[in-house]
């Protein structure tokens, strides 16, 4: 005769299929996650900085198509940065973390002579470098938010590198295409987990900021 089964037995068979499903779910969306908005072309395609970090632990390849040509995109990207235009993204989850962000609605022109070496802060002077900077076609930015002691912030030390590429497939119409690239970071255990959980919160706040800049820069060529 079976005995029957336990309830500290049941939770815990629920709490391990809930597990397996949450990971499959995980593996099944992931690449899309990943290449949110972009062709396989574009995914697969070598962009410039990639050759800064040669064995990254997260690699990312998005896009959005915008009703408006470079020239107006691209003032957006120029003024990004905390204390800056902003990122365009959640703010108030951003500011969850003390991270003071708030998006501009506007184009702030003393923002938009960026050039090679500016620093484009993240959080109170921490940031990465604009390494490349091509108005109206290509912003590649790349350095560390955590330099080794004495290094400043966005110096030579690569952790990451976040390129935003403009091209004009027809007139008057722009897609903007962007890769970041995260380095590994000892120990290598801690490395893969962070990136796990990265994983999801980057996709969430990325999507909003390439609609967020989509949105700002239509609207205000429809008033003109």
């Amino acid at each position: 005769m079976s005995m029957p089964l336990s309830i500290p037995l049941i939770v815990a068979l629920l709490i391990a299929i809930l597990a397996i499903l949450a990971v499959a779910g995980y593996v099944a969306v992931r690449p899309r996650m990943l290449h949110w908005g972009a062709t396989p072309a574009e995914a697969g395609h070598a962009m410039d900085g990639d050759e800064l970090i040669s064995d990254p632990i997260l690699v990312t390849t998005r896009a959005i198509s915008v009703n408006v040509g470079p020239e107006r995109v691209w003032p957006w990207l120029a003024q990004m940065g905390q204390g800056r235009g902003g990122f365009y993204s959640y703010e108030w989850l951003e500011n969850l973390m003390g991270l003071d962000i708030h998006n501009a609605d506007r184009i702030i022109p003393e923002l938009q002579d960026l050039e090679p070496g500016d620093l484009i802060p993240f959080w109170r002077g921490a940031g990465v470098n604009a390494a490349v900077v091509h108005p109206q076609r290509l912003l590649l930015l790349a350095g560390t938010l955590n330099p080794p002691r004495g290094q400043e912030a966005g110096s030579s030390d690569v952790g990451g590198t976040w390129v935003f590429a403009l091209d004009e497939p027809k007139r008057g119409s722009t897609r903007m295409v962007v890769r970041s690239r995260v380095a590994k970071f000892q120990p290598a255990w801690l490395s893969a987990v962070f990136m796990r959980v990265l994983e999801p919160v980057h996709f969430v706040m990325e999507r909003k900021m390439l609609r967020g800049i989509k949105d700002r820069a239509e609207r205000m060529s429809a008033a003109g």
